[in-house]
C-alpha cells in the first residue's frame, strides 16, 4: 500500500521520483572495489563478422562479400577496409573470433550476450552493469550505472535498484541534451528544487509518528536524499553536459548520434560512473548489407571507438577501464539474394580492450567460410566470464535469488585463456 507521505512526495518532487527509485538500495555492497570501471558498446542487430573483424578474402565471392581486408599495425592481423582508424590502433584491443551459440533470435541472443547466461524461464539473470552497480557503487552524487538512451536488458534477480539510470535519448550534435531525472527544465531550478525538498522534509516530520517503523519509507528517505545529491551536484550535471567539450573533441568523436554517445560515455567514466552501456544499432542487414556498413555503420564505429580508446589512453584511464564491444550474433556466411546477410549464431566476433586485456592479438578462429569456429571455439558465457574478471569481479561469485538456492554469476563460462594478463 502506498503511504500518504509517499503520495505527497510524488506530487512535490516530480523531477526526482524516477531517480530516487533508481537509487534505492544502490549504495549497498562494494566491499572489494577493484577501482575499475567498464564500458559495453553493444552493436544491436548482429554485425556481420566476415565484413568487419573476421574477413575471408580467399572464400568464394558469394561468401567473402564486397569488402577488402587491410593490414593493421599488428603483424598478421587484418580487418575491413572501412575501419582504417581502428587498423592503426590494433595494438589497443584484442579480437575474439569463433564465438558460437545457437540463439539466432534478437531478443534471446541479446539477453545471452548481455548477461553471459543462457536465457531460462526459471532465472532472470542480471546484465553486466547491474552486477557492477551492486559490487562497485559510485560516489553518492553519481549514478553507478548509466545506459545511454535506454536499457538493453534488466537487472534480473538483483532487483530494480540495480538497473541503469537511462538517459531517455541519445545526445545529438547542436541540441541541448536532457537526462530524465537529472537535467532540470526552465521551470524547476536547483533553488526551487531545494524549496520543494524543504516542504517534503516538513511533511516528513508531521507524519513521522505514524511511520517511524516503516523500513520502506526509511529507504525512500535515504535514496531520495541521494537523488537530491545527484541533481544538485555540479559534478553529475557537468558530466552529462557535452556543451563543455571543445569543438575539436566533438569533431574527433563525430557529430553523429553514436559519436556524441561515445563522447558522453567518456565523460561519464571520467566523472566516476562505474559502468556505461552505449548502443550502435542498425546491424540487422538482411538487405543492402554492404551499403549500410560501408557508408554509415563502419565509418561511425571506426571514428568513435578510436576516439574513445585515444582519449582514455591519453588520460591514463585505459588501465582501469574494461571495454567490451559485441553484438548478439553474427550473420550468414553466404550473401543472400538481397545483397544482405541473415541471422547466424554459429559464428561471431567481439573486441575487448582496457584493464588487463592483452591487446594487439587475435584469439580464436573460424573456418575458411566463417561458418563456425575452428576447434571448440568460445561461448558467450566465456566472453562474460572474461569481461567480469577484467573488471575485477569473480565470475563464479554467488548471489541470492528467489529460486531457493544461490545463483552463480556465470555458471558455465570460464575466462578465455591468453586474453587477460
Amino acid at each position: 500500500m502506498i503511504s500518504r507521505r509517499e503520495l505527497l512526495r510524488v506530487g512535490s518532487l516530480g523531477a526526482s521520483l524516477t531517480l530516487g527509485n533508481y537509487l534505492r538500495c544502490a549504495s549497498a555492497a562494494g566491499q572489494n572495489d577493484s577501482g575499475r570501471s567498464a564500458i559495453l558498446v553493444f552493436l544491436g542487430g548482429g554485425p556481420s563478422h566476415q565484413d568487419t573483424f573476421d574477413m575471408k578474402p580467399q572464400a568464394p565471392v558469394e561468401y567473402r562479400g564486397q569488402f577488402q581486408p587491410i593490414r593493421t599495425t599488428v603483424s598478421g592481423m587484418e580487418i575491413c577496409e572501412h575501419l582504417p582508424k581502428l587498423a592503426h590502433r590494433a595494438d589497443k584491443y584484442a579480437i575474439i573470433r569463433g564465438i558460437s551459440h545457437s540463439l539466432a533470435d534478437h531478443g534471446l541472443g541479446t539477453r545471452y550476450l548481455m548477461t553471459g547466461n543462457l536465457p531460462t524461464p526459471v532465472v532472470d539473470y542480471p546484465m553486466y552493469g547491474s552486477v557492477v552497480s551492486k559490487e562497485f557503487p559510485a560516489a553518492i552524487d553519481l549514478p553507478s550505472f548509466v545506459s545511454i538512451e535506454r536499457p538493453v536488458e534488466g537487472p534480473g534477480y538483483l532487483g530494480a535498484e540495480y538497473g541503469p539510470l537511462s538517459t531517455g535519448e541519445k545526445p545529438r550534435f547542436g541540441q541541448p541534451f536532457r537526462v530524465r531525472g537529472i537535467t532540470l527544465d526552465g521551470s524547476l531550478t536547483v533553488e526551487k528544487y531545494r524549496s520543494r525538498r524543504k516542504l517534503v522534509q516538513e511533511l516528513d516530520t508531521a507524519f513521522a509518528e505514524f511511520e517511524n517503523l516503516d523500513e520502506s519509507v526509511r529507504s525512500l528517505d535515504r535514496f531520495s536524499e541521494q537523488a537530491f545529491q545527484i541533481i544538485s551536484s555540479p559534478r553529475a550535471r557537468s558530466a552529462f553536459d557535452l556543451g563543455l567539450e571543445k569543438d575539436s573533441e566533438v569533431e574527433r568523436f563525430g557529430r553523429h548520434e553514436f559519436g556524441q554517445s561515445m563522447l558522453l560515455t567518456t565523460r561519464l567514466i571520467e566523472a566516476g560512473v562505474r559502468f556505461v552501456t552505449v548502443l550502435l544499432e542498425g546491424w540487422d542487414t538482411h538487405q543492402d548489407n554492404f551499403n549500410q556498413l560501408g557508408r554509415t555503420l563502419l565509418p561511425n564505429l571506426d571514428q568513435s571507438l578510436s576516439a574513445l580508446l585515444d582519449r582514455l589512453g591519453e588520460q591514463g584511464r585505459l588501465d582501469s577501464t574494461a571495454i567490451l564491444v559485441t553484438g548478439e550474433f553474427g550473420r550468414t556466411p553466404k550473401v543472400n539474394n538481397n545483397a544482405g546477410r541473415d541471422h547466424w549464431a554459429r559464428a561471431m566476433c567481439s573486441l575487448m580492450a582496457g584493464a588487463n586485456t592483452r591487446t594487439g592479438q587475435v584469439i580464436g578462429a573460424t573456418d575458411d567460410k566463417a561458418e563456425g569456429p575452428l576447434g571448440d571455439g568460445f561461448t558467450p558465457d566465456d566472453l562474460a566470464a572474461t569481461f567480469f574478471q577484467n573488471i575485477g569481479i569473480d565470475p563464479k561469485a554467488e548471489y541470492s535469488a528467489n529460486v531457493g538456492r544461490p545463483i552463480t554469476l556465470i555458471r558455465n563460462g570460464t575466462p578465455i585463456e591468453g586474453l587477460l594478463s
